[in-house]
């Protein structure tokens, strides 16, 4: 038998789950993409991207998921055969250096694990080391969705400032942005991007680049920028079709306009404080369940875990039989363990994720531990009962 017939409830990080009223409003028909409604609703998305990322800076609007957004920041900012200095903790860290070595560009990698965030001392030595200053950009994984590991972004930024680096500070907030407290300018931030497919609530398909003057800089000394990467047309169009390099993304923008709406009505601040209480709630489930049995959390130190995805380790194959079961027998969908492989374990069966993102709420949450915790006892995968009452506990706390 199983009871996972009903709403699934696909809790990976990302997509994450999709407001019915951003459903709602993706379903229509096909509007006029030349003047009229459309046209003067993507005039008003603008602003409200800036206030979720905390800038009063330019953004530019890409049909593409997150990868396509790497592509973008790094061809409006660094020429083949010049440098970025990528400190990673885990897969999208080295993802991005990897989409920058295929764009011709040189990379130094720190490579800081997966249990651990970025270490501001050892981005400060490279730099010293860089006399010849030819950095030209920090690429910076705020939230690595693979590790679940959280780096302090304003810390490289005081690193920059203190050694008198010119290079570009750029962070990539695919993971955080609209769920951990992030602040562009006030941190320091000359570049980030993100995806629609997160915290802001969207299906996949759409990518953002926030950049500030001095990224822009960086851009008019570039002797060729790609027509279609190009940010300037799309931060500063002429003519509606330049926002997107050809015809709009329409249905999304439907979606995401339905999406900023519920944050502005939330209130970002209070965005963020729901995603911390949800994650600790989280952890405390899994903290219980960890006093007798393999279960761990892979970041041990809450200050440097995200408040919008969480990976745990159990041990392979465990991982993998936990999913299955959640999956079929609860209709309840968990992350794998990307990224997670070991020697041992080369397929990150030992690993798998939980995605506490966006359109979440308590409810969900318990939910999702009490199918958690039935799967941990139908398979025998040795654990401290009780995990879901304490993390029904620690929301009482918090809310």
């Amino acid at each position: 038998m199983t009871l996972s017939n009903g709403r699934p409830y696909l809790a990976i990080p990302g997509p994450s789950v999709m407001p019915e009223r951003v459903l709602q409003e993706m379903h229509r028909a096909a509007p006029n993409i030349y003047e009229g409604a459309l046209v003067e609703m993507v005039a008003g998305i603008v602003p409200d991207l800036r206030y979720v990322a905390r800038t009063e800076g330019h953004v530019a609007m890409y049909i593409c998921n997150g990868h396509g957004a790497w592509e973008a920041a790094l061809a409006n900012t660094v020429a083949p055969g010049e440098t970025v200095l990528v400190p990673a903790c885990g897969r999208f860290g080295f993802g991005w250096a990897d989409m920058a070595a295929g764009m011709g560009i040189e990379t130094q990698v720190i490579d800081h694990g997966r249990r651990t965030p970025i270490d501001p001392e050892r981005v400060r030595a490279a730099l010293l080391a860089d006399s010849g200053q030819k950095i030209k950009a920090i690429l910076a994984v705020h939230v690595d969705t693979s590790s679940s590991v959280r780096s302090d972004v304003a810390a490289l930024r005081a690193v920059l400032d203190e050694t008198g680096h010119p290079a570009l500070l750029m962070a990539d907030c695919i993971a955080s942005l609209g769920c951990d407290r992030f602040e562009m300018d006030a941190w320091g931030v000359d570049v980030i991007i993100t995806g629609s497919q997160k915290g802001l609530m969207v299906p996949p398909g759409m990518g953002f680049v926030f950049f500030n003057d001095r990224a822009d800089a960086a851009r008019q000394r570039l002797p060729l920028v790609s027509r279609y990467w190009d940010w300037s047309p799309r931060a500063h169009p002429e003519m509606f079709y330049q926002y997107f390099g050809g015809t709009a993304p329409t249905h999304h923008l439907f979606g995401l306009r339905a999406a900023l709406d519920m944050i502005r009505a939330e209130g970002i601040e209070a965005v963020w404080a729901r995603h911390a209480a949800l994650a600790r709630t989280v952890w405390a489930a899994v903290e219980h369940w960890g006093q007798d049995g393999p279960l761990r959390l892979n970041i041990e130190d809450p200050a440097h875990r995200s408040h919008a995805v969480s990976t745990l380790r159990v041990g392979a194959p465990l991982g993998a039989r936990l999913r299955e079961w959640t999956d079929r027998k609860a209709g309840v969908t968990l992350g794998i363990g990307l990224g997670m492989s070991e020697p041992e374990d080369p397929k990150g069966e030992g690993y798998f994720r939980f995605g506490h993102m966006g359109h979440v709420n308590g409810h969900m949450i318990l939910g999702l531990l009490g199918v958690v915790e039935a799967g941990l006892c139908a398979l025998e995968i040795p654990h401290r009962a009780g995990g879901a009452s304490a993390a029904a506990a620690r929301l009482a706390e918090l809310a």
